[in-house]
């Protein structure tokens, strides 16, 4: 079926004369503040933390706003035999907003996630100088960075989350493994002790028993019979037999 001559044109005028019957609303900023979607570019954050050095934003970037300076340090050895090495240590991280045409390179390409989309916008200033931000001011921002969203339920596990995961559960199990090891440690030291004291016990036990022997046999030997407290020569040791003498007898020639 054709359409009807001069129907677009009726749709069009009955949408106009819709919005001029409605009454018209202001946002009254700054009394009251936006809703801004959450992946509003709003200005670049910095999480310093995660920073080496690497240049890598200030190279990508199309603009050359970014300004980075930095030194080395030599860094003592990790494990004892080990050799140092250096590394990089920021001075500087300075982003120059007036430059910046907030395409989002440097934060694609950061490899250590160092930079974030922060929704804050209000940083308008009246000397073009100023909208050259420090890492200060650029650290500030950091904590209005807003959480990620969630995650699909079929979504796949981010790989981070999964390698954390698996080092928590290694050293939980090793965790684990060690306090079973020291309670297996506690309780054979307990059973040695146990073992000792009733060795300890059964010996004294045995000392007793023989001493009371000894004492009981000593009493039957020290005590005299009554035939031989009434005799005393009973009991007395025999002589021994007179020796003759060796040299000549009398009345002998």
């Amino acid at each position: 079926m054709a359409p009807i001559p001069g129907s677009g044109l009726a749709k069009g005028l009955a949408v106009t004369l819709r919005t001029m019957t409605k009454k018209t609303v202001t946002a009254q900023y700054p009394d009251a503040q936006p809703e801004l979607p959450p992946r509003t570019r709003g200005v670049i954050a910095l999480f310093e933390e995660n920073c080496t050095v690497c240049m890598l934003c200030a190279r990508e970037c199309p603009d050359w706003c970014i300004y980075i300076d930095s030194h080395k340090e030599t860094v003592p050895p990790a494990a004892p035999g080990g050799r140092e090495r250096s590394r990089n240590v920021l001075d500087r991280f300075a982003i120059d907003f007036s430059l910046c045409m907030y395409c989002g390179i440097c934060i694609e390409v950061c490899p250590f996630d160092a930079l974030f989309w922060t929704p804050e916008f209000e940083y308008a200033e009246t000397d073009i100088h100023e909208l050259t931000h420090e890492r200060d001011k650029l650290r500030e921002w950091m904590w209005t960075v807003p959480a990620p969203p969630a995650l699909d339920p079929g979504a796949e596990e981010p790989k981070e989350i999964a390698a954390a995961r698996k080092t928590a559960d290694k050293l939980a199990t090793a965790a684990q493994a060690e306090q079973a090891e020291q309670a297996a440690q506690a309780a054979q030291a307990a059973q040695a002790a146990q073992a000792a004291q009733a060795a300890q016990a059964e010996q004294a036990k045995h000392a007793d028993a023989e001493q009371a022997v000894q004492t009981e046999q000593g009493g039957r030997t020290g005590q005299a019979t009554p035939e031989a407290q009434a005799d005393p020569s009973a009991s007395a040791p025999a002589e021994p037999p007179a020796t003759p003498p060796s040299g000549p007898q009398e009345g002998q020639s």
